[in-house]
C-alpha cells in the first residue's frame, strides 16, 4: 500500500509528521512525502527515514490564482505518476488542491487534517471577508469527496459546519498531532527563572504580546530571562526584523532564531508561553508539557484544550499583555505550585497526547493496520 502525505510547508512536514509517517512505514506501507521544499535539500533527509520525498510548487501564503493553478497542476501530475492508494493532507493549499487532484485522478481515499483555520477566519476587514468567501468555496470543492476529515478542536469543526463546508458525520477528532513522550522527557526546573516562546514570528501567534509582556516583566524583575525561538515568516501578519530588534536592544528578550532542536531551550525554561489568537492544537505547548513545563496560553480555540487554568498552567485572554505578565509572576512567586503544575503537565501528555495514541487513531480511521 502506498500513502502520500501532502504538505504546503516541508519544514513542518519533516518536524511535525515524521512520527506519523514512520508509523505508516511500520505498518508495512510505502510512504511518499510531498512538500514545497526543494528535493535537493530534503530528499536525503527523508530517505534516511525510509521515506521518499518529492517537491511541488506551493505559495502557501500567496493569493495569486496563477500560482495556485500551478500547484493544482503539479499535484495532479504527481498523483497520476505515483498512483497512491491513500492520501493524507494538511495545511490549506495542499488540502484544497490535493483533494481536487485526488478526485481528478480517481483516488477515492483522501484524508485531510484541519490543523487550525488560519488568520483569514480571524478578521472582518473587506479583504479578509472576500478571501474567506473564496476559501470557503475552495474547501467545499477540495473536501467534497474526502473519506474522513481530521480536526484537532471542535471550534474549528464548527467553523466548517457553520459555513456548510462539511457535514459533521465526516469529522474525526484528534488530540492534536500528539507529542513523542519518549523523545521529549521531563527534566528538573532550572534555578534561573526563564520564560520561553517558540513560534513563527507572526502576530497571530501572539508574538507581539509575548514581547510586550517580556518588556514589562523585565522592568520589574530584571533577573528573569525571556527567550524567543523561531523563524521570520512571509505571512501577512509577519513581524519584521526591525520591529523585533527594538526588544532585543532594550534587553526585553533574547532571540535565538530558528532552531532544529528546541529541547535545550525547553529544558532551560521555567515555563512556556504561547499567547496565540487561535490554533488547531499547538504542538510546541505539547512538547513543553512533555518536558515537564507549565504553560501560559490563551483561552482561545485549540489553545484552551491544552491547559486547565491553575492545574498545568494558566489561560489568559487573547491580546491581554497584563494578564500574561500576571500569570508569569504567579509562576515565579509560587515555586511549589509551579513544580506541581510541571508534573501534572507531563502526566496529561502521557495520558492524552502521546503521539502513538494519536497515530493509532489516524491509522485506524484510514484503515491501515496494525
Amino acid at each position: 500500500m502506498k500513502i502520500a502525505v501532502l504538505s504546503s510547508f516541508t519544514t513542518s512536514l519533516f518536524w511535525f509528521r515524521v512520527d506519523m509517517m514512520k508509523s505508516f512505514r511500520e505498518a508495512g506501507c510505502e510512504v511518499l512525502a510531498v512538500g514545497d521544499g526543494p528535493e535537493a535539500e530534503w530528499a536525503e533527509r527523508f530517505a534516511e527515514l525510509g521515506i521518499r520525498y518529492r517537491s511541488v510548487p506551493v505559495s502557501r501564503n500567496g493569493t495569486n490564482p496563477l500560482h495556485d493553478m500551478k500547484t493544482l497542476a503539479a499535484l495532479t501530475r504527481l498523483l497520476k505518476e505515483e498512483k497512491p492508494d491513500k492520501i493524507f493532507a494538511y495545511q490549506a493549499k495542499t488540502v484544497i488542491y490535493g483533494g481536487i487532484a485526488a478526485s481528478l485522478n480517481g483516488i477515492r481515499e483522501f484524508y485531510p487534517l484541519i490543523a487550525g483555520v488560519g488568520s483569514v477566519f480571524l478578521g472582518d476587514s473587506p479583504r479578509q471577508k472576500l478571501i474567506r468567501s473564496i476559501l470557503v468555496a475552495e474547501y467545499r470543492l477540495g473536501l467534497a469527496r474526502a473519506s474522513k476529515v481530521f480536526f484537532q478542536n471542535r471550534d474549528d469543526l464548527k467553523v466548517f459546519t457553520d459555513h456548510k463546508i462539511l457535514p459533521e458525520e465526516k469529522a474525526v477528532m484528534l488530540h492534536g498531532s500528539g507529542v513523542n513522550v519518549e523523545k521529549f522527557t521531563p527534566t528538573p526546573l532550572p534555578e534561573e527563572p526563564c520564560f520561553l516562546c517558540i513560534s513563527r514570528l507572526i502576530r497571530d501567534k501572539g508574538v507581539t504580546e509575548y514581547l510586550e509582556a517580556a518588556r514589562k516583566l523585565r522592568r520589574r524583575r530584571p533577573e528573569v530571562r525571556c527567550v524567543l525561538v523561531g523563524p521570520f515568516d512571509t505571512n501577512p501578519s509577519a513581524i519584521r526584523p526591525d520591529q523585533l530588534q527594538a526588544y532585543i536592544d532594550d534587553g526585553s528578550v533574547e532571540y535565538a532564531g530558528e532552531q532544529r532542536d528546541v529541547q535545550p531551550f525547553l529544558r532551560a525554561c521555567t515555563a512556556y508561553v504561547l499567547p496565540s489568537y487561535r490554533e488547531g492544537t499547538p504542538k510546541t505547548v505539547l512538547e513543553a508539557m512533555a518536558c515537564g513545563r507549565p504553560a501560559i496560553t490563551t483561552d482561545a480555540p485549540g489553545c484552551r484544550e491544552t491547559v486547565t487554568d491553575g492545574v498545568n498552567g494558566y489561560l489568559v485572554p487573547v491580546k491581554d499583555v497584563d494578564a500574561i505578565v500576571e500569570a508569569m509572576e504567579k509562576l515565579l512567586d509560587e515555586p511549589g505550585k509551579t513544580a506541581k503544575m510541571a508534573r501534572t503537565a507531563r502526566a496529561i501528555c502521557e495520558e492524552r497526547y502521546d503521539v502513538r495514541k494519536v497515530n493509532r487513531k489516524i491509522r485506524r480511521t484510514m484503515q491501515i493496520e496494525p
